[in-house]
């Protein structure tokens, strides 16, 4: 899979909220293509709003960096080689939530942001989603 279908994204934002189910947290959901453009988005009933823009964010970080937002979050640190990176792009979010989807032949199709429980919440989430291939 190199390019990201909707039929994809749908399948992985289901396992997502399944997941957010089980951890009794309504949770965003954003999944975006390559270029870190939406593709698909879901707001569970009781999902914060301000949660919206965090997982939009997320996606965004973690495909037009190539990496989850926790590692984004790792060198961005005072005094890191991408102190300040944040304020790039837009906005962009540095901590765990944000996961790439990488094809089988190592490029990134897309990715995946979610926001809406802590930040272990949130990265469980989003490795249910990533896993839902």
């Amino acid at each position: 899979m190199s390019v990201l279908t909707l039929q994809d994204a749908v399948r992985r934002a289901e396992a997502g909220m399944a997941r957010a189910a089980e951890l009794g947290v309504d949770m965003n959901i954003a999944i975006v293509d390559a270029g870190g453009h939406l593709l698909h988005f879901v707001r569970m009933d009781q999902a914060w709003l301000g949660s919206i823009d965090i997982a939009l964010k997320k996606a965004r970080t973690a495909a037009l960096f190539r990496m989850p937002t926790a590692a984004i979050g790792r060198i961005s640190q005072p005094g890191g080689p991408c102190y300040g990176i944040e304020a790039t792009n837009d906005g962009l979010v540095s901590f765990g939530g944000g996961l790439p989807i990488i094809d089988g032949h190592g490029r990134t199709a897309g990715a995946i942001g979610v926001s809406g429980g802590d930040v272990q919440q949130d990265t469980l989430v989003a490795e249910a989603c990533l896993a839902a291939a």
